[in-house]
């Protein structure tokens, strides 16, 4: 395995459209995208200097030596069972909810896990530099394959466990999705009142960059942190006319009354 690494990837979602380029602009020549969906996969070729459509999963007679599954999480483990390897192949997926043994059937003993840390979407740019990227691989030689690739994009490489990843996947979806979806709801509630989304842009700045100077607990503001029970009752009256919404205010409020007031 000390040769030269050449990628396939099987998928061309989100992850897929940046990571792949990334790897190719750092020097690895990508062979072949599979997708589910053929323009999909050609949108990505597109994007890479050499690679080719990929019809089906059978890779037998692929020059690649590692083989990259950026798909989503329900087809992980199908495509595993499914995709035939050349000898010594290496198979990633790059879950960061699933187990490296979502692996274990796959024709080859080197399975691992590339799983960097972010959000990805096909219309923003990413720095991969600044992405940590968490690996772990079933034995020492896919190791230094995997950490090769994963350093040649990223300056933050780090080794961790299938539990401790599901942990850190956990946690950003609070971080990431959670906040994402408050942010929605903020813009929806503006809307009905026709009110412009720009409003709240300082305030969403300042307490992001609060939240990360400080200890997040230690920035909490508002109401439900004072305890301040006449002004959370006047909100949920406000809210009546939507009652996903004012269930979602009631329990986050509550949450941070019980966090802070115990």
């Amino acid at each position: 395995m000390g040769k030269e690494q050449s990628i396939s990837f099987i998928g061309s979602g989100n992850l897929a459209w940046h990571l792949a380029p990334a790897l190719d602009n750092a020097g690895f020549v990508i062979n072949e995208v599979y997708s589910r969906n053929p323009r999909h996969a050609e949108q990505l070729t597109s994007r890479l200097y050499q690679a080719e459509v990929k019809a089906t999963l059978d890779f037998s007679t692929s020059t690649s030596t590692v083989f990259i599954i950026a798909a989503s999480d329900d087809a992980l483990k199908s495509i595993a069972q499914e995709i035939i390897l050349p000898e010594e192949a290496i198979l990633l997926h790059t879950s960061g909810s699933q187990p490296l043994d979502e692996l274990q059937f796959a024709a080859t003993n080197n399975i691992g896990v590339f799983y960097p840390l972010q959000t990805f979407s096909k219309q923003k740019k990413v720095d991969f530099k600044s992405i940590p990227v968490f690996i772990e691989t079933s034995n020492e030689e896919t190791e230094e394959v995997v950490k090769r690739l994963a350093e040649s994009i990223s300056n933050q490489v780090r080794k961790i466990t299938s539990h401790d990843r599901k942990a850190l996947h956990v946690a950003a979806i609070f971080a990431s999705n959670f906040t994402n979806h408050m942010l929605a709801i903020s813009n929806t509630i503006l809307q009905k009142n026709f009110l412009e989304f720009e409003l709240l842009k300082p305030l969403i700045l300042e307490t992001i960059q609060k939240s990360l100077s400080l200890e997040p607990t230690q920035a909490q503001t508002g109401p439900a942190k004072r305890g301040d029970l006449e002004i959370l009752d006047m909100h949920l009256e406000f809210l009546a006319g939507d009652q996903a919404i004012a269930e979602i205010y009631k329990i986050v409020s509550q949450h941070i009354l019980d966090t802070h007031n115990s």
